[in-house]
Formats: structure tokens, C-alpha cells, sequence
């Protein structure tokens, strides 16, 4: 603490001309519904997820890891490429401490503590610490590191605006979030005021989550995540009457006898991550090719059983980046599947225009890759 104390004393004229000493909020309420107090000044921060990259380089322009002091590993390994994106644009990516892998499990606290932070970053729930880490908390505020909760995963639509806002809020980069969260409420209003006026039937489509994770079929999201994204898009998603919880597994046999209309499968393939067990990934994200996309996605397609389904044959089956379901740039994914399950509805819609226009506008990065591929 009193390191802390004089760390504060000495930089306090130079922090007064920082950007991110704006005049801001005491205090917040996090997405967990916690009341937190904000430092007076935010010069170090901490990432449970470093796949939250994007979110942060959405509201800190130029190098978005300019107060980062610590972070989990997960991009490098879930993304290779991207995080290859962010290190051209931020060389110093490569030395930010690591504070574990890609779980809550790998978290190391002791770490965390030893880099300082004044804030952390955390998701409510996912692939760091989450709400629930109580030890992780304590130790934390013990130390003096204030704690926001946010969620881009649980309930993505509603959570997305607020968990920007609230980050803002903290970094002092209101300015920022509130352009980002005005772009990402018109271009989700695109979709659901036009299906709002017009009411079309809504297709049966089912969720294939993680395509190739596992050896057996059929991990599915039936009421959190991309589930949200089908019901915003105009799609009835079968998996919900399938499986009791927000994510579960649906047997082909059931699948079989329960035939979809559409089936959407979610890519966990990457360009340049190492070879995992079970059945080959479907390749989307940064540095896929559409060639690549599309043979990978055949492949997916051709497996014992999943051939058999009706809408498979019929080739009314579609892949798209499974990293979308914890991504502030969601509202793509919305607009994809919309016009691909109403086509007549959105022929004037073009996501791929809508990504790109993002990243133009809130990314350091330029947009590179394919994030979704339909069967031909």
C-alpha cells in the first residue's frame, strides 16, 4: 500500500494530463450487480480474458495495451492470428505479464497482486476468474485492485451496450463507448425493427456448438450465448426444447428424428493454432481464406449422421465464427444469420460491409479472414 501511496504522490501532476484522467462516476454497478469504487485514476489494469483485447482497444485508441500490467493467455491460443494483429500494432503485447492460460483454474492471484493493478477486467462468468471466485475477489480488493464484472457471453444483446458503457465509465473513455455502443444499437436495430414490422415465420435451426471439439455429436446453445443471437435474427432454435440448460448435448439419433429446417455450426478452427483431438475443426476468424473455410466446413458436413439430416442435404447449413458468442462485434453474427434464414427480408443487408465498417472505425487492426461460410 504504501508503494502505491507513492507511486500516486510522484506521478500526480503528469497523470493530471493524461487522456484517461477525464472526470468520471465514484462508482458503478457492475454486470455481476456489484457497486464498485473506481480508483481516482486508472494507470494499470488487468484482463481475466485476454480475448477482451478488442473490447479494450475499442475505447484506447492507438495501442490498446497501453495500461495493461497483466493478463490470461487465451487469445494467443484461441486466435492465433488475431493476437498476431494486435502484437504488430502493440510490440510491447509480447512482455504484458501472463496470469494464467486459457481458465479460471490456471488464474494465478499471487501474480495478479504482484503487477499492481489499480483495475480488473473480469467476465461474470467464462474463461477467467468469474463472479463467483470468491477467493479471487478478496484477495484482490484486499490488495487495493478494484474489481467490474462485465458480460459479452451469458446474454450478449442485452449485456453488450451496458458491459461497454460500464468500461467507459471506468477507464474514463466514455466519449468512446458511447460511439461504439450508438453504431452497435443501429446496426442491431437493422435487424430487429424490420422483423418486428413485418412478423416473417420463424425456421426451425439448429446450433451446433463447437464443431469438432469433441468426437461425438451434438454440443448445442439453447437459452445462453449465440442462442440469443438465433432468436434476435428471427429463428425458432430447436435446441431449446431439446436440452433443460442454457448449453447441453443433443444424440444424432435425436437430431434425426427431430429434423431442422437450417443447421449452424460454430467454428473453433483456427489459422495456426495446433492440432486438437476429436473430429476436424471447422476454420473461420483471422487469416482464414474462404477456400479453406468452405472445404473445412464440407468436411464438418460429410460426418456419419450429420449428412443424413435433411436441411445437410438440402445444403441449407451454415458456419460461423464461434468466437462471435464473446465478441463486442456480436451484432455481425445477428445480421449474418438474418440474412441468410430471411433472405427476401434483408437483400439490402451486408454484414461483411457492417464488420468491416467496425473494425475501419473501432479496431487499430484492419479486418482480415473469413468469419462465415454457407454450404454450396
Amino acid at each position: 500500500m504504501l508503494r502505491r501511496a507513492l507511486a500516486a504522490a510522484c506521478c500526480a501532476a503528469a497523470l493530471l494530463a493524461q487522456p484517461w484522467a477525464a472526470a468520471r462516476a465514484a462508482s458503478v454497478t457492475d454486470l455481476a450487480g456489484r457497486s464498485v469504487e473506481l480508483p481516482a485514476r486508472v494507470e494499470r489494469v488487468i484482463l481475466g480474458e485476454s480475448r477482451m483485447l478488442p473490447v479494450l482497444a475499442i475505447l484506447e485508441k492507438g495501442d490498446p495495451t497501453a495500461r495493461l500490467v497483466g493478463m490470461q493467455d487465451d487469445l494467443r491460443q484461441v486466435d492465433p492470428q488475431g493476437y498476431a494483429q494486435f502484437r504488430a500494432v502493440a510490440p510491447r503485447l509480447d512482455e504484458i505479464p501472463r496470469l494464467g492460460r486459457s481458465s479460471s483454474e490456471t488464474f494465478s492471484v499471487e501474480r495478479a497482486i504482484g503487477s499492481v493493478p489499480d483495475l480488473a477486467i473480469f467476465g461474470v462468468d467464462g474463461h477467467g476468474p468469474g463472479a463467483q471466485s470468491r477467493q479471487v475477489i478478496e484477495a484482490l480488493e484486499a490488495a487495493g485492485t478494484a474489481i467490474v464484472f462485465v458480460d459479452f457471453r451469458g446474454d450478449p444483446l442485452s449485456n453488450t451496450p451496458r458491459s461497454m458503457l460500464l468500461l467507459g465509465e471506468a477507464l474514463g473513455r466514455q466519449q468512446e463507448a458511447e460511439a461504439f455502443v450508438a453504431e452497435w444499437r443501429k446496426q442491431l436495430a437493422l435487424v430487429t425493427e424490420r422483423l418486428a414490422e413485418s412478423k416473417p415465420r420463424r425456421p426451425r435451426v439448429f446450433l451446433e456448438s463447437r464443431v469438432g471439439f469433441s468426437e461425438d455429436c451434438c454440443d448445442t446453445m439453447a437459452r445462453a450465448m449465440m442462442a440469443h443471437f438465433l432468436d434476435a435474427a428471427g429463428a425458432e432454435n430447436t435446441g431449446a426444447a431439446l436440452v433443460p440448460g442454457a448449453t447441453g448435448k443433443v444424440s444424432l439419433e435425436k437430431l434425426l428424428a427431430d429434423q431442422p429446417e437450417f443447421w449452424v455450426g460454430t467454428a473453433v478452427g483456427a489459422v495456426g493454432a495446433a492440432p486438437q483431438p476429436g473430429h476436424a475443426r471447422i476454420i473461420l476468424g483471422h487469416g482464414a481464406t474462404s477456400e479453406l473455410a468452405r472445404a473445412t466446413l464440407d468436411a464438418a458436413l460429410a460426418r456419419p449422421g450429420v449428412r443424413e439430416l435433411e436441411a445437410v442435404k438440402a445444403r441449407r447449413a451454415l458456419a460461423i465464427w464461434h468466437s462471435f458468442y464473446n465478441s463486442p462485434f456480436n451484432v455481425v453474427a445477428v445480421q449474418v444469420l438474418a440474412k441468410w434464414l430471411h433472405p427476401d427480408l434483408f437483400a439490402d443487408l451486408d454484414p461483411e460491409a457492417t464488420m468491416r465498417g467496425l473494425y475501419d472505425r473501432f479496431q487499430p487492426v484492419k479486418l482480415d479472414g473469413t468469419f462465415w461460410v454457407a454450404a454450396q
